[in-house]
């Protein structure tokens, strides 16, 4: 305990110590621009045609940042800004040679990344850490998402706002409605400094990325490098109150022999509720919020593997503000709660200071107990209360310093852990981090009995940190991990404990012009080396790699690894090699294919063998209206008495988008299982077959104001019996945002 103390006072000196010289002004002349407001009406109707826009801010996107480095872009971009009391108005000219080549798809929500696209990038605090992005299809189809230099951001983030867009004769218009409630901001009755960006994605021969300002790929700050826009004299996100009702219902029916019988009836109203009770700070509220099946995860190779598999995060309530949690440590995940009766979040940031808060009740409680060499699962069928806040300042330019506790509290069992973290950027190109976790843990009887786990009350902790250099041509990187065998995470996916482990690496950038066959070149390697609190090897590896990207907008990358990894106290050398590549022949087909082959631990009789792995992907769009998406992983292993086992996992999405509001999806997942049941030490069958299939029906006016129907069943086959519908599953959901 002293100990962590001191590391936690020495994590929250090392910054301040730091700053107090600011060590990043690297000099930008940042262009202003003065952005007027407008009492006149905007209809969004993908037409710049009001009176409105003739008073708007107009800028050109002057560069393409990528491929290219800050050269003329092919094609022609204009952007229009202007604002009203209640709304940030956007409208974009993407100005096209050849409009017939223009890629746009009626899709769902975040899904057009393929497309042709244009979006708005707004830092509202001009802080340069933290960016809202406001993209669109030249259909208007909608993508958001937060970017943060703290992670856990992403297109998961969805707020309200209005769109249209449409393909013209020398390009197509995009016209956006951004609601000021939809953001957070520094209420102020004078003028407002934001940072802003504009860009396009054109995709070609290449995919050329084309911006607002020139970037320096030796800064690694992308928006200190931004214009600003000046404005926003009063302006307010109003009361800044949504009140999202939902009601869901299920149905289960299960066959054991013979007929179904229905197992699970459920019929669950709920309500989650948004309050920005002030500019910067939000409230969530749920009561029996919905977490019905929506969303299925895909199909993953479990057989013969060391750790637990981690599956993201779906569930909206979980999503609001994920970016103010991140921390290096996995202490927190939404999927640690399970089913939960109701939950609180505050999630916002008042000046430099960052804070994300989450309270949820669950009515069980899931386990994952991290060992050195494995990891296992558990459930206890009571409630549990899991509490998380985060706290995080910024100083200087770039950097921060911050802190964490979580405590998940039940019957005769709890987790408690704390911890500290911070970044300092030394340079332009080099930066410090440091975090470290102290944990309290109590587990029930029956759990440390069957789980070889502490009796009585027992404590852990973990300290990680790295120093990172990033430059325009060179990457290199040391950083360390050290945790305890009793530091625990439970709120988290803590899947190892007992380690301490060095790792290095470095990695060499060259750039070519977009009109060569190839746009980038990278050569690195890495080694890594881990072992536990008893001095014992875990593993230790050398590899290296290279990647390249160029026409078609292609990529190649190749692996080769050499090292040694334990298990069961037997050290057993691993050499493999593995590829990944993938481009796109046409605009309306992608594919990629991943392959493995090398060394392979046999986990269930400790000993080396071959493992091969293929796994090939393909996606097309079909028209404007077909989606389909195809994923297959083949992997088997090779033992010196012949073949382990085959497994085979095949993934299948289609979708119809009806329009930009509606759509049906199938999704069909295959398992596949042979096992060579003499190689085994234990009984097994000689094949496992699965199926899982979904229909679902969506319709969806804004994120909360949805109607889902689907459909869902499992179907399972071995030895003994042929493949059989075991369940089915009949659902539905309703909600509605109204925003005041």
């Amino acid at each position: 305990m002293k100990t962590f103390a001191l590391l936690t006072i020495l994590i929250w000196t090392v910054p301040l110590i730091g700053l107090t010289h600011d060590s990043l002004d690297v000099g930008i002349d940042n262009i202003y621009h003065d952005l007027p407001s407008t009492v006149k009406a905007v209809s969004i109707d993908g037409s710049l045609d009001e009176e409105a826009w003739e008073q708007a801010l107009v800028l050109e996107l002057n560069y393409e940042v990528e491929p290219g480095e800050n050269i003329d872009p092919p094609v022609r971009t204009t952007v229009y800004l202007i604002h009203d009391s209640k709304h940030l108005y956007v409208g974009f000219i993407a100005y096209d040679p050849d409009p017939s080549q223009i890629r746009a798809r009626i899709s769902a929500r975040d899904n057009n990344w393929a497309d042709d696209w244009v979006g708005i990038i707004l830092d509202t605090y001009n802080d340069e850490r933290r960016t809202y992005d406001f993209i669109c299809n030249p259909l208007g189809v909608q993508t958001d998402q937060i970017e943060s230099n703290y992670g856990a951001g992403g297109d998961s983030w969805d707020a309200i706002w209005n769109s249209a867009g449409r393909i013209t004769d020398s390009g197509y218009v995009v016209e956006m409605a951004i609601p000021f409630r939809a953001l957070n901001f520094h209420r102020s009755d004078s003028s407002q400094v934001w940072g802003i960006d504009a860009i396009r994605s054109y995709p070609r021969n290449v995919r050329h990325h084309i911006g607002l300002f020139p970037r320096d790929r030796n800064l690694n700050c992308y928006m200190s490098q931004s214009d600003k826009i000046i404005g926003f004299a009063g302006v307010t996100p109003g009361r800044n109150i949504e009140i999202d009702p939902t009601f869901s219902t299920l149905l289960t029916q299960v066959r054991e022999d013979g007929t179904f019988e229905n197992t699970s009836e459920r019929y669950d109203p709920g309500v989650t509720a948004h309050w920005g009770f002030t500019p910067n700070m939000k409230l969530s509220l749920a009561v029996n919020p919905d977490f019905s099946q929506i969303e299925a995860d895909a199909a993953a190779l479990d057989v013969n593997r060391q750790y637990a598999i981690y599956y993201p995060e779906k569930r909206p309530f979980f999503l609001e503000g994920a970016d103010f949690f991140g921390y290096n440590v996995p202490v927190i995940r939404g999927r640690s709660f399970a089913d939960p009766e109701w939950g609180v979040r505050i999630t916002g940031k008042e000046g430099d200071n960052s804070i994300g808060f989450n309270m949820v009740q669950d009515s069980i409680t899931n386990i994952l107990i991290p060992y050195c060499f494995y990891s296992q699962a558990t459930t206890i069928e009571k409630k549990n209360l899991g509490t998380v806040l985060r706290y995080r300042r910024d100083l200087g330019i770039t950097s921060n310093v911050g802190f964490i506790v979580t405590d998940r509290e039940g019957d005769d069992y709890y987790n408690r852990m704390g911890g500290a973290d911070f970044t300092f950027n030394i340079t332009q190109y080099d930066r410090l981090t440091m975090s470290s976790g102290y944990s309290r843990t109590k587990y029930p009887q029956e759990i440390s009995s069957n789980f070889n786990q502490p009796d009585t009350v027992f404590d852990g902790w973990t300290v990680l940190g790295g120093y990172y250099h990033n430059s325009r041509n060179q990457d290199w990187f040391v950083n360390f991990w050290i945790m305890d065998p009793y530091f625990r995470g439970d709120l988290g996916f803590v899947y190892q404990c007992d380690y301490k482990n060095i790792c290095c690496g470095y990695n060499r950038t060259w750039f070519n012009s977009p009109d060569n066959w190839y746009n980038y070149f990278n050569l690195g390697c890495q080694y890594a080396h881990e072992q536990n609190f008893q001095d014992t090897l875990v593993y230790q590896e050398l590899s290296g790699y290279f990647q390249l990207g160029g026409i078609r907008q292609s990529w190649l990358e190749g692996h080769i690894n050499w090292g040694s990894r334990t298990y069961q106290g037997i050290e057993f050398d691993q050499r493999y090699a593995s590829m990944f590549a993938g481009f796109r022949p046409f605009g309306w087909v992608y594919l990629s294919i991943w392959s493995r082959y090398g060394d392979q631990i046999d986990y269930s009789n400790v000993q080396l063998g071959k493992r091969f792995n293929f796994n090939p992907y393909m996606e097309f769009n079909i028209g404007r209206n077909i989606y389909v998406e195809i994923d297959h992983d083949y992997e088997y292993v090779n033992v010196d008495q012949g073949r382990l086992y085959n497994a085979n996992i095949t993934n299948l999405c289609a979708m119809y988008h009806f329009s930009h509001r509606s759509y049906i999806r199938a999704i069909v997942q295959h398992v596949y299982y042979q096992f060579n049941q003499d190689l085994y030490p234990y009984p097994v069958d000689s094949e496992l077959s699965q199926i899982f299939t979904q229909l679902l029906y969506s319709y969806q006016i804004n994120p909360q104001t949805v109607l889902f129907l689907g459909y869902s069943d499992n179907y399972r086959g071995d030895e003994y019996q042929p493949v059989t519908q075991t369940d089915r599953t009949f659902f539905a959901k309703v909600g509605y945002a109204f925003v005041i």
